[in-house]
């Protein structure tokens, strides 16, 4: 897996739900990443360096661990 395009593509998503409010939108991103990425690349992006991710995507993707 490409962890860039990985990061990329999780901070596409924390950025689309932000409107909704931090704490939402972490919880959003989050389901998002369990429903519709394959166990993959929720492994992958769980190896990535976290420095990459936005705050929202930084906690959604802490809430897979």
């Amino acid at each position: 897996m490409d962890h860039a395009r990985l990061i990329t593509m999780a901070n596409q998503i924390a950025r689309n739900l932000a409107p909704q409010g931090e704490a939402q939108a972490i919880e959003l991103t989050a389901q998002h990443l369990r429903d519709y990425w394959d166990p993959r690349m929720k492994a992958a992006i769980l190896q990535c360096d976290p420095a990459g991710l936005d705050p929202i995507a930084r906690a959604a993707v802490t809430m897979l661990r």
